[in-house]
């Protein structure tokens, strides 16, 4: 299933996505579409399988699905109990000040890197107005002029108290879609390591917008 997808579209994460969805069957893909197993070429001369005609292929096309469904319906409710405990209510009022999330795309694949202290939020920005439950009209600088200005609930973190020192924008290119692109400054060190065939050269990379203190292999 996973290949017959790929061939059309592709999005991250899509195996994985693709594995869950099939094993909450606990069919094969093949048994939910026709309503019987896959026959191997060694067992095209195996009798004892029934011929279903007329009403009675509706009926068992209906009881598959009525399996399908309920399979599903039971991983659904399995993924929507670990999504709610995570899940907190947060609103606004206008004139106050929240954080505004976004995203680190870096130019080159690194190995083990954690992630755990790139830039995730930057400003905070005055909410200007509320459009519904969810959204919400942010006060930004012309620097982020190509950023639309409305913004859904989860991207926003509540500020408790405007900081005098901020995430500053000034070299930090954000893109229509709230991410920002990092580029290696400068090769701070480059040893070797040993394995038993072979020696692995290793670069400690300064990033932009990041001290030495925070660079990474």
């Amino acid at each position: 299933m996973y290949y017959d997808l790929k061939e059309r579209f592709w999005w991250y994460g899509m195996k994985r996505a693709v594995a869950d969805y099939q094993a909450s069957l606990k069919k094969s893909p093949f048994e939910v579409l026709y309503g019987k197993r896959c026959r191997t070429p060694l067992s095209w001369n195996q009798t004892g399988e029934k011929q279903v005609v007329g009403p009675d292929i509706i009926q068992d096309a209906e009881q598959q699905l009525r399996i399908v469904e309920e399979n599903l319906r039971v991983v659904q409710s399995r993924q929507r109990s670990y999504a709610d405990v995570r899940r907190r209510d947060l609103s606004f009022k206008v004139d106050d000040h929240a954080y505004l999330k976004v995203s680190p795309m870096r130019d080159i694949r690194r190995s083990n890197i954690k992630g755990k202290l790139a830039l995730r939020y930057i400003e905070p920005f005055k909410i200007l107005e509320k459009k519904g439950e969810v959204a919400y009209r942010l006060e930004l600088p012309p620097s982020l002029s190509g950023v639309h200005d409305m913004f859904h609930v989860s991207q926003l973190k509540k500020c408790l108290r405007v900081p005098e020192e901020q995430a500053p924008l000034e070299g930090l290119d954000v893109q229509e879609d709230l991410t920002y692109t990092e580029h290696p400054v400068k090769i701070l060190d480059t040893p070797e390591r040993s394995t038993r065939n072979k020696r692995i050269k290793m670069c400690l990379v300064q990033w932009t917008h990041y001290t030495k203190a925070e660079a990474t292999w």
